[in-house]
């Protein structure tokens, strides 16, 4: 598997992306999500459970915001405690960092959740064969959701944050309750209907893609430019 993901041969760099996993996640589970979005022009960087060593990882992250060879906007994308660590570089205001992708948010005590063994986890994180089987590979480890503990430096807090951000969330997640992740997330939000844990590798993973293209074009363009495509009827 690879960490690095660059835009198609012959295209023009249009941003970099870099993606921060979760809880006991490994690159392997994002490597469809890197393909498709560098398939749009950008590259995309991925970086493996934060929650190890938080240190390195924000090293590695501050080092890939400044890097001459990653093209604005440079975009941090963070699934579970990777959300939690992208609000944190936001918080310190982390040169080179310009917007925000934030991907099923964990809550500190979620309620009503049992995740008691392998079968349960898979169910609770994302109804996609398909995902589930790279999960299933290896691409995370078992338990991590509920054994692996939320990293103190993770502090980042909605006041904190001015940069532009994109919230996704999915109203059938028992990991993290909507109702109970929602006013953690600044910005806008987008609610995916049916959508488990793992937002980015859900049954509805081309319409999540698709969004966050939109999200990074929007970007790219400026908040003063105006919209590309409107609704008439």
């Amino acid at each position: 598997m690879t960490n690095a993901f660059d835009e198609p041969e012959g295209i023009h760099p249009r941003g970099t992306v870099v993606v921060a996993a979760g809880r006991g996640e490994t690159i392997d589970a994002y490597q469809r999500f890197g393909r498709r979005i560098a398939s749009d022009g950008y590259r995309v960087r991925l970086l493996p459970d934060v929650t190890t060593d938080p240190a390195a990882s924000f090293t590695e992250a501050e080092k890939l915001l400044v890097d001459d060879g990653s093209p604005a906007p440079r975009v941090l994308v963070g699934a579970d405690t990777g959300a939690l660590f992208a609000l944190t570089l936001a918080a310190r205001s982390t040169p080179g960092l310009d917007g925000l992708v934030l991907a099923g948010l964990p809550v500190a005590r979620p309620t009503g959740i049992s995740l008691l063994d392998w079968d349960a986890e898979l169910e609770a994180r994302t109804g996609c064969p398909a995902h589930r089987g790279v999960l299933s590979r290896g691409a995370v480890t078992p338990g991590a959701l509920t054994s692996a503990q939320i990293p103190t430096e993770f502090i980042g807090t909605i006041g904190d944050v001015n940069l532009p951000t994109l919230g996704l969330h999915g109203d059938a997640d028992l990991v993290s309750p909507l109702d109970q992740a929602q006013p953690a997330y600044p910005g806008a939000l987008t609610v995916i209907t049916g959508g488990r844990h793992d937002v980015l590798n859900d049954l509805s993973h081309r319409t999540v893609a698709a969004t966050v293209v939109v999200f990074l074009e929007r970007l790219r363009l400026g908040a003063d430019a105006p919209a590309v495509a409107r609704t008439v009827r």
